[in-house]
């Protein structure tokens, strides 16, 4: 029989959980505004894509591109998807679930109806995946139709100033889209850490605050980023004239 003390440990983890993911969101949203991130420097090329895109004739390479972003959003989602329906066939079972688990070492003996709670909870994380990518999809959807809008190279009628805004504007959808993009992967990121919280409480903390420690070193830290924001260009070396 469990008491009330014993199951403290599984709230503050989930109280831990919920901290570390929707802190770490607002932190990174707030410190990329003003320091350069995968987030912010990937915008900045998608604004140089527009603006080359409105200089080009033929946009198929484009419309090509933005069709296989919203592939990849697809794809995460329909496997979203089939983790939903493993997840809940393992909690119409959750009594062998439990069971297995108990022989496995160091695994917490929990009760049924615990068991089934952290289920539940890692189904939630799973169904906000799920309708972050499919909002993700959509936004792709109306990026490839304001491709299909943009202004033709020898429109005289639409200025400068309406081609850059237009532009602008297009990138900030592309970077929208990518954003739910992004808090779907942060979904499963968080996701396979609450997987540790059928060990026990404390690893499953442990591996929530891992979780952030990685996402930060990538979205701010990461090589790539450092490639992205200053890649060192060779000098040109001048051709010695032939004798």
């Amino acid at each position: 029989m469990f008491s009330a003390d014993s199951y403290l440990p599984h709230l503050f983890a989930v109280i831990w959980f919920a901290l570390c993911w929707g802190g770490y969101t607002r932190y990174a949203t707030w410190k990329g505004r003003d320091t350069p991130c995968l987030a912010s420097i990937m915008h900045l090329y998608r604004e140089d894509w527009m603006r080359r895109l409105l200089l080009r004739d033929s946009r198929i390479a484009d419309a090509s591109v933005i069709g296989s972003l919203e592939r990849s959003a697809s794809f995460f989602a329909s496997s979203t998807l089939i983790i939903l329906a493993g997840i809940l066939t393992v909690l119409g079972s959750s009594e062998r679930a439990v069971s297995l688990l108990a022989e496995l070492p160091f695994v917490q003996v929990a009760s049924r109806e615990l068991s089934e709670i952290k289920l539940l909870c890692l189904s939630v994380v799973f169904v906000y995946a799920f309708f972050t990518f499919t909002w993700c999809m959509r936004q792709y959807n109306f990026a490839a139709v304001l491709v299909g809008a943009a202004p033709m190279v020898g429109e005289r009628h639409v200025t400068e100033q309406e081609r850059k805004a237009f532009a602008e504007r297009v990138a900030r959808v592309i970077s929208l889209a990518a954003n739910q993009f992004n808090f779907g992967l942060r979904a499963y990121y968080f996701g396979l850490a609450m997987l540790a919280w059928f060990i026990n409480p404390w690893v499953f903390m442990l591996l929530t605050a891992g979780v952030v420690i990685v996402l930060y070193r990538r979205e701010f830290h990461s090589e790539v980023l450092e490639v992205m924001v200053y890649t060192p260009t060779p000098p040109l070396v001048p051709l010695k004239e032939e004798k």
